[in-house]
């Protein structure tokens, strides 16, 4: 083979194989299309698979440490106005209480509106 596979855009794990049409993740079991995966734009999930968007509203699922401090996100916290950006923390936020911060979207569930 000629050319690599591209990381998994899920969990970046490198061990992607191609099955039929599709691009897998072993890791975590995401399959995606090849062709997708030069296109632009990424599709952000949250932990239950809904995609969210910039300005959405978020409720945090796991009680989360905050880094280098003895803060905690609470499970349950409601977060107003997401902004999506890229990187290993894919939502940036103001977390009530706490402040401006990047969270990571496998943390998250989407409140239906």
């Amino acid at each position: 083979m000629s050319d690599t596979l591209p990381p998994c855009p899920e969990c970046n794990s490198a061990y992607t194989y191609e099955a039929d049409s599709l691009l897998v993740c072993p890791e975590c079991g995401h399959e995606w299309s090849p062709a997708a995966a030069g296109e632009g734009e990424t599709v952000v999930r949250d932990a239950v698979g809904n995609v969210l968007a910039d300005g959405d509203t978020v409720t945090v699922i796991k009680d989360l440490k905050v880094k280098g401090s003895s803060t905690v996100v609470k499970v349950g916290t409601k977060v107003r106005g997401i902004r999506l950006v890229d990187g290993d923390h894919d939502i940036d936020c103001k977390v009530p209480g706490i402040g401006q911060m990047g969270l990571k979207s496998q943390f998250v569930k989407k409140v239906s509106e």
